[in-house]
């Protein structure tokens, strides 16, 4: 008779701790009614040798085509996983040939689709060091995040990457820089790719716009926020690149540089002025921030 008890209460409590859990993994990800922009599909089109546009019309998400195997950077919201498909299959490839996963920063708009596709193809995500914690929980401990919750699927990141590490894959190799500030571990990527006329050196820039309207020393999860931002602008100053993209389509002017269904063309992304214009503003913005303390 006790031990049906005990039985009983320890299956109690078995199914009490299964349910918190299950509650503390519940997915809540942040409304995105005011950019309706984020989940619109955008025809997907060759940017430069192997590299392709598979993102929607303003959260970039980038595929890398190799021999081995391909990388896919960014997946946008938790819905944009059919648009991502679709976009890979209607360039002629496979989803299922992903081998790599990366993002450039632990935001939901970024890896909210990570999980799902993750579990679609079995590819290995690799994190920069400053975020992979954030993600491992699904967001909820950045410091954007309002509650305790997660806003994205957790994932567990493959490989820990760190500031000037390289990622390779079928004859690529693209170099991870440490540009942390807009979360902990957002991060650039350069790497060259070619077609037959000519060899491109790529950087897809994670632009370190300033999401806090608190004060710096108002954030507490993230004590040296400011110093990163500070780093991480002075960093971006000094980059050298032939073709820049960014993590949002309206940073680098996607809608301006490509229209839906144009010709190939590589140098409509060589604007390298509005890239320093876009760190300049941002300079500005970060030194008004920390003057007006």
């Amino acid at each position: 008779m006790l031990f049906s008890i005990v039985k009983k209460g320890l299956l109690i409590l078995c199914l009490l701790l299964a349910g918190c859990m299950a509650w503390a993994q519940k997915v809540i990800e942040p409304s995105s009614e005011a950019h309706p922009d984020w989940s619109k599909p955008f025809p997907p089109f060759q940017i430069a040798g192997n590299l392709y546009y598979v993102g929607t019309d303003e959260l970039a998400c980038y595929l890398i085509v190799t021999p081995k195997g391909n990388i896919l950077i960014n997946t946008g919201l938790a819905s944009s996983v059919k648009t991502i498909k679709t976009s890979i299959e209607t360039l002629g490839f496979k989803l299922a040939d992903t081998k790599i996963l990366l993002t450039t920063q632990a935001h939901f708009d970024h890896l909210g689709a990570m999980a799902a596709i993750q579990q679609m193809t079995g590819a290995v995500l690799m994190a920069d060091e400053g975020d992979a914690a954030a993600i491992a929980v699904g967001g909820r401990t950045d410091y954007s995040v309002k509650g305790d919750v997660c806003v994205y699927e957790p994932l567990k990141a493959g490989r820990i990457l760190h500031n000037g590490d390289t990622i390779k894959l079928g004859g690529m190799e693209l170099t991870l820089l440490h540009h942390p500030g807009h979360t902990k571990g957002s991060c650039s990527y350069l790497f060259d790719v070619k077609d037959k006329n000519r060899k491109y050196r790529v950087l897809i820039a994670n632009i370190p716009t300033i999401i806090t309207d608190k004060k710096f020393s108002a954030i507490p999860s993230y004590p040296n926020i400011e110093a990163d931002y500070a780093y991480t602008l002075n960093a971006m100053k000094h980059l050298t690149f032939d073709i820049w993209l960014a993590s949002h389509a309206s940073q680098f002017g996607l809608h301006k540089k490509h229209k839906p269904g144009s010709a190939y063309n590589p140098a409509a992304f060589t604007d390298k002025q509005a890239y320093y214009d876009a760190i300049a503003d941002i300079q500005k913005e970060f030194d008004k921030k920390i003057n007006s303390r």
